[in-house]
């Protein structure tokens, strides 16, 4: 089970510029929250530090207050619903304010750690974590991710690489995907699968 931060290190993240995630503390702070993987170190000078995702989630938690607040994962890094998980997460206003939250520190790791800053277009971090990245911007458009019983969206891995699969129920459901992953920077086809005949789409982060 993760460690809760300290209250010093709680300080430093709560401290952040809530519009550029930037840290302020001392080395052995930062370096404790980059290790924890809730902060990263930006590669250029000044060499500033910086909320991870997961760092905004926790810093968005926080803000919540005195509602309850469930630990980060034993990653330390955000989880987005793929679809299909069991026992499905619970949703509700907490659920949303992490996602939302999430997404938000998504793209200013995009702003910090693209070259050119661009926020359009996946950064490296996405195209680590494929299954997790286009579930991200999925959940966070606000698509239902599937459930027992319920239909919804589904992300999955691939042989191919840097591709993701997604189902969903139907055609319609499918074609709102498509449009919300291009909307973030992804490359989308649609294809079929030859044994079932199964509609899917076939999704990439985009490079430029």
């Amino acid at each position: 089970m993760t460690r809760p931060l300290t209250a010093a290190q709680r300080r430093v993240v709560e401290a952040a510029d809530p519009g550029t995630g930037r840290l302020r503390g001392t080395p052995a702070q930062l370096a404790a929250l980059v290790k924890r993987g809730l902060a990263f170190r930006h590669p250029r000078p000044p060499h500033d530090h910086f909320l991870t995702p997961a760092g905004h989630r926790e810093r968005t938690a926080e803000a919540a207050a005195p509602e309850p607040v469930e630990a980060p994962a034993a990653t330390g890094v955000f989880a987005a619903r793929v679809g299909g998980e069991d026992p499905a997460p619970e949703s509700g206003p907490a659920r949303l304010r992490e996602v939302r939250g999430a997404w938000q520190g998504l793209l200013e790791l995009r702003r910090m750690t693209n070259p050119d800053g661009a926020t359009d277009r996946p950064c490296g971090w996405e195209r680590a974590h494929l299954v997790r990245a286009a579930a991200l911007a999925l959940e966070a458009a606000g698509h239902r991710p599937a459930t027992e019983g319920e239909g919804g969206y589904r992300v999955r891995e691939t042989p191919q690489p840097e591709a993701v699969a997604v189902y969903g129920p139907d055609g319609g459901a499918l074609r709102a995907c498509a449009a919300t992953l291009e909307g973030a920077g992804w490359q989308v086809g649609e294809y079929t699968e030859p044994r079932t005949r199964t509609r899917y789409l076939l999704a990439s982060p985009r490079r430029k």
